[in-house]
Order: C-alpha cells, then sequence, then structure tokens
C-alpha cells in the first residue's frame, strides 16, 4: 500500500469522516453549500474571461471590473474550497481513486496555473489595455484557457457522484486502473 493509499485510508477511519459520512443531513448541507460556492466563484471568474474576451461588457475597464467582481470572487474561493476539502473528508478513499477526482484535480491545476501567469505576466501591462474593447491575445488566451478549465473543474466534479469507474467495479480497462490508482489483485487470486 502505498503512502498516499494509507493516508486516505486513516483519513476514513478518522472519528469525524465517518460521522460526516454517516450524518442524516450534514453531508447534503455541505455538498449544497460546495455547490453555491461553485456558481459564485466559477460565475464570477467567467464574466471576467467574457469580458477578457470581449464577448461581454465591452464597455467596463477591466479593472472596474475586477474590483466589483473580486470580493465575490474570493467568497465563492473560499466557500468551494472550504466546503470541497469537506466533502473529500467524508469519502476520502473513494473521492482519491476516481478518476473524475484526479482529472478535477488536474484541471484545477491548470487554471491555477493559468492565473499565475495571467498576473506574472499579461496583467502587468493592463494599464495600456485596461479600457480597450478587446485585450490583447494574451489576455484573451488566458481568459478562454480559464473558461475551459473551470468548465472541465465543473463537469468532472459533476462525475465524481458515479461510479462508473470506481475500483471496486473490475474488470476496468488497465487505463482506468492506472489513472484511478486501482490495486487489482492478477486474476485467479495471485496464485
Amino acid at each position: 500500500m502505498t503512502l498516499d493509499e494509507r493516508f486516505v485510508e486513516w483519513l476514513a477511519a478518522t472519528p469525524w469522516s465517518v460521522a460526516l459520512h454517516e450524518s442524516l443531513y450534514m453531508y447534503t448541507y455541505i455538498e449544497a453549500a460546495h455547490v453555491l460556492g461553485i456558481m459564485l466563484f466559477v460565475g464570477s471568474i467567467a464574466m471576467v474571461d467574457l469580458r477578457l474576451l470581449g464577448l461581454a461588457f465591452r464597455a467596463v475597464p477591466v479593472s472596474q471590473m475586477n474590483a466589483r467582481i473580486l470580493p465575490w470572487t474570493v467568497v465563492g474561493f473560499v466557500l468551494m474550497i472550504t466546503t470541497g476539502v469537506l466533502l473529500f473528508y467524508a469519502i476520502p478513499v473513494r473521492s482519491w481513486h476516481s478518476l473524475w477526482f484526479r482529472a478535477k484535480l488536474v484541471l484545477m491545476l491548470v487554471a491555477a496555473v493559468n492565473i499565475w501567469i495571467f498576473h506574472r505576466r499579461v496583467e502587468r501591462d493592463r494599464a495600456r489595455w485596461d479600457s480597450a474593447a478587446r485585450p490583447p491575445i494574451g489576455a484573451r488566451i488566458s481568459a478562454a484557457i480559464s473558461l475551459v478549465a473551470w468548465i472541465g473543474v465543473v463537469v468532472t466534479g459533476r462525475m465524481i457522484a458515479y461510479n462508473w469507474f470506481d475500483c471496486d467495479k473490475q474488470p476496468q480497462p488497465r487505463v482506468v486502473n492506472v489513472f484511478a490508482g486501482c490495486i487489482v489483485p492478477p486474476p485467479g487470486g495471485g496464485r
């Protein structure tokens, strides 16, 4: 058993994880709050991305839009991350071995790197193009990557609920077992 597998097994056995997983209402409340956090975060990010693409809010300077929307984005992010961690905590083993969960983590990493590159490189000369109806190509590319990544996060996050590729549903294609981290005994019980 690898370190990550031992960790999620340990996490699943903690009293708070068991209580959260077996709670009649708490998991549902957290899941609902997670969806609201996603709506607030991804919705506000999408508005800025559409502005950067020059498809919406063209008369509003990017700086003004960021100033108005950023507080809501931060609230949505904090709610989304906090509740996401709690949802993982409630069912860590199944989540960790979910192909969809892993894809979601990769897409979140892509989105985070994109945000870092945008703020580090593209946005530094924003004063020059702040009021332009159509920002420069770098800003538009960053906005397109952001939209695709966050839509992917939402879709893969939604797919986590389905058990099509769970490790306990064998046989699965080898590629699924590899990417999901499934430990599958050899045919014949390992003899």
